[in-house]
């Protein structure tokens, strides 16, 4: 095969008819270059699945400018600085800048060997600090109001003289939601790149020392983790018990609205009301739950939108009644972990070996529940709460006569609700009218119409020349972007095969269920395979019932490998064409430990 010539280059992809002019919504700064056609870049479908409008591209320029920093700027990773971004037709595109002269490594190795140390040193104490940074900043994007601007100012600003009117806070608010997003992401990111640095550094010394163990083997040495993202699936099987235990679950059916059972609970007595209070109980936090994975405003949290918990209760209501529902098997993942890890290390010629090896295990297993653990803080429980924010600046330019609904704002860029916001401060202060709206509602509906246009757009999963070294550890662990999989992709169309990373091993056969988003769970029946672009924590509750999971995009330390290891299932992910190839009543074989999917028999629905 010719990787030169594998993927197109990023000059020879054309605007999508009927949406020509979507470079308007993104800065210029994610466009293209000329020089551009001679780098490798990547779709990152895992957290970009469908275009993203004006204002959610401050979900790929914030936290990229956060790893970047933390990688190159702050830890200084040896092999690696960080991941640039461009937009092209509302499709979210990366590369990872690598570092390949030896000297500048070995330069870059020292700083990185002395700041990681402190940080691996000092892991639990750090990380419970990180836990009370992480929770304040929480706290202070739930805290944050928006100015309603009546007629006149609140008269405290007179009786106590504060001197500042009340327009002013409506742009310094606004701010602050932008600026805590940010150090939200710098914290993100502050131990992610560590932990999987660690879990790098262990898997090269591994497959150094034993050339044939699989990937997923490795990744096993480190399962039986229990980790906080678990934890709102763990609460929807503590709800459907006590359903059970209260007498109230034969509320729970397939197809139940929420309304309506929250509403029969009301008239259900102690039993019900025992349940509602748990109910809200559990919302906070546990609710705070995107249905993605916190990086479009349209993903809203459980706590929005009942309809994914709600599609999950029947079936846990159902195992309960027969004492059935069982957690995930993490003592018996502990055990495994610990008989394979005996097995190799045994393999090893010299104390000195074991001994890396097992300090080596060891920061493993510390620093890696935190891949998943920050996922709830920071995704789903900070992004939903900071996209309701903007929603209520939403509210505010809507009741201005800037838009015509509060979701409107997120059509514009931030910079454009910056200059929105300045025309009602004018607006309030002068008497006059905004005059935001003669402006932005002909560009709302013209993004809106494009948006539609581009979610028609097949992106090709890469773009330009492949090449030589690919040594950020965020891409290998988390997108699972190798030369093997770039060289899948390229023969994608050539043959039928579905082969992507081995991560949870295993053989099972069963029938596709092929899902594009998790409000579509409630499809999924008993034993069937799960294939989907991406998973993110929010399809929890369907893993305790299907056999396998496929996806398209992911790598050892994606979150579909490491949930498909805790329960115990094959999965094979980084795929690249799963959902192009597999269809839904398609009998499949998953192979976990070659990472091969095959379809056995058509029978398509």
């Amino acid at each position: 095969m010719d990787k030169a010539g594998a993927f197109p280059l990023p000059s020879q992809i054309g605007d999508v008819p009927g949406a020509e002019n979507w470079r308007s919504m993104y800065p210029y700064f994610t466009r293209f270059q000329p020089e551009d056609d001679q780098r490798f870049w990547f779709y990152n479908s895992m957290h970009f699945p469908e275009p993203i409008s004006a204002f959610d591209a401050i979900t790929a320029e914030v936290p990229y400018t956060a790893i970047g920093a933390n990688t190159a700027r702050v830890f200084a990773f040896p092999t690696t600085l960080g991941i640039e971004h461009r937009i092209v037709n509302g499709r979210v595109y990366i590369t990872a800048n690598p570092v390949l002269d030896p000297d500048e490594i070995a330069r870059r190795n020292e700083v990185f060997t002395e700041r990681a140390g402190y940080y691996y040193a000092n892991w639990d104490r750090l990380f419970g600090e990180w836990k009370d940074r992480i929770t304040d900043l929480i706290e202070q994007i739930e805290s944050i109001e928006v100015p309603t601007l009546p007629e006149f100012d609140d008269a405290e600003v007179v009786t106590r003289a504060r001197g500042i009117a009340q327009n002013h806070y409506v742009r310094e608010n606004y701010h602050r939601c932008i600026d805590l997003f940010s150090k939200m992401w710098h914290h993100h990111t502050e131990f992610l790149m560590l932990g999987y640095g660690a879990y790098v550094v262990f898997f090269e010394f591994c497959k150094q020392a034993f050339p044939e163990i699989p990937d997923q083997t490795v990744a096993r040495m480190v399962a039986g983790i229990d980790v906080v993202m678990y934890r709102p699936d763990d609460e929807l099987k503590r709800l459907a018990a006590l359903a059970v235990e209260a007498g109230v679950d034969d509320l729970f059916v397939e197809g139940c609205d929420p309304a309506k059972v929250l509403d029969a609970l009301g008239n259900r007595g102690e039993g019900g009301t025992r349940w509602l209070a748990a109910l809200e109980e559990a919302k906070r936090p546990w609710f705070n739950v995107s249905t993605g994975d916190g990086f479009y405003h349209h993903h809203r949290s459980w706590n929005d939108d009942l309809t994914v918990p709600f599609a999950a209760l029947p079936r846990y209501v159902e195992l309960a009644r027969k004492g059935e529902l069982r957690s995930r098997p993490t003592e018996q993942l502990k055990r495994e972990r610990e008989r394979i890890a005996a097995e190799y290390r045994g393999l090893l010629a010299s104390d000195e070996e074991k001994a890396a090896f097992d300090q080596m295990l060891g920061l493993c297993r510390v620093v890696f529940p935190y891949v998943e653990d920050h996922k709830f803080y920071c995704e789903h429980w900070f992004t939903t709460q900071f996209f309701d924010r903007i929603r209520d600046f939403g509210k505010l330019l809507c009741d201005q006569g800037v838009l015509d609904t509060a979701e409107d704002i997120f059509q514009l860029h931030h910079s454009e609700i910056d200059s929105a916001l300045a025309d009602v401060m004018l607006a309030w202060s002068s008497g006059g009218r905004p005059l935001g709206g003669d402006h932005f509602k002909p560009i709302v509906a013209q993004r809106k119409k494009m948006l539609e246009a581009l979610r028609d757009w097949s992106p090709p999963p890469a773009l330009g020349p492949v090449p030589e070294a690919l040594n950020d550890p965020a891409v290998k662990m988390l997108w699972g972007i190798t030369s093997e999989t770039i060289e899948a992709w390229a023969r994608a169309d050539d043959d039928d095969a579905v082969s992507g990373y081995a991560a949870a091993p295993g053989v099972v056969e069963g029938v596709a269920r092929v899902l594009m988003s998790v409000n579509d769970i409630g499809q999924v029946r008993e034993g069937e395979i799960l294939v989907c672009p991406v998973t993110a924590p929010s399809w929890g509750p369907v893993f305790g019932k299907i056999a396998a999971a496929v996806s398209d995009i992911g790598g050892t330390m994606s979150h579909a490998a490491i949930v498909a290891r805790e329960y115990g299932m094959p999965a094979v992910v980084g795929t690249g064409n799963a959902t192009k190839k597999i269809r839904t009543g398609q009998r499949v074989r998953v192979d976990g430990d070659r990472g091969v999917v095959t379809v056995l028999e058509d029978g398509a629905a």
